[in-house]
């Protein structure tokens, strides 16, 4: 379990595929190795991996055919940008909302303008996704943690759009989406268990 509030931008070291799997080594930034042990779960771009080996202030992640199946993790290179987040203890502060590490799907950004206080990005995403989101309600885009201020079904697709004050983009890779970026979206814990709720009332 996450909070969405990113700790550390990390770079990716290097890629190796093999079998179906892909094998990603990754230089952690800010965040301490010496926090961290082999077989620990840490949120990479909102999808959660497990760390099984350590080298210098990197990490290293065998990522399963199953994970890229649902993940943009195969279209990364060497020298991209993650975001980082270490799983959630008690002593950890929620200051985003739950996140499980679960990547519901994809969302494509197709607006974005950059304001003086804040910039404004409006992303899509097929329905199947859409459903789940509301306005004011919480939405994971890449591991973020944020908050979807206007939401719209267009066709078979549903368009939503965020706000992101100057800190979140400095310290995120949210800096680095230009209009055709596709990102890991998590629906809200809240919104899927309602969904199946509503799904037994109505049987």
């Amino acid at each position: 379990m996450f909070t969405g509030i990113i700790e550390s931008l990390g770079t990716i070291v290097s890629k190796h595929e093999s079998a179906g799997s892909v094998v990603l080594l990754i230089e952690l930034g800010e965040l301490d190795a010496s926090t961290l042990a082999t077989g620990d779960s840490i949120a990479v771009n909102g999808a959660c991996l497990t760390a099984t080996l350590f080298q210098d202030n990197s990490v290293r992640f065998d990522v399963s055919p199953e994970t890229l199946s649902k993940c943009l993790i195969g279209e990364w290179k060497i020298g991209d940008k993650v975001n980082l987040e270490r799983a959630l203890t008690l002593q950890k502060p929620l200051g985003g909302h739950l996140v499980s590490g679960h990547v519901d799907g994809i969302g494509q950004l197709i607006e974005r303008r950059d304001e003086s206080d804040s910039t404004w990005m409006q992303f899509e995403t097929p329905r199947t996704i859409g459903r789940f989101i509301a306005v004011k309600g919480s939405i994971t885009i890449d591991g973020i943690s944020l908050t979807s201020n206007a939401v719209k079904d267009v066709d078979k697709n549903t368009r939503f759009e965020i706000s992101i004050v100057p800190h979140t983009l400095a310290m995120t890779t949210l800096s680095n989406l230009i209009e055709g970026s596709h990102v890991h979206l998590e629906i809200d814990l809240v919104a899927r268990y309602l969904e199946r709720m509503n799904q037994r009332l109505s049987t």
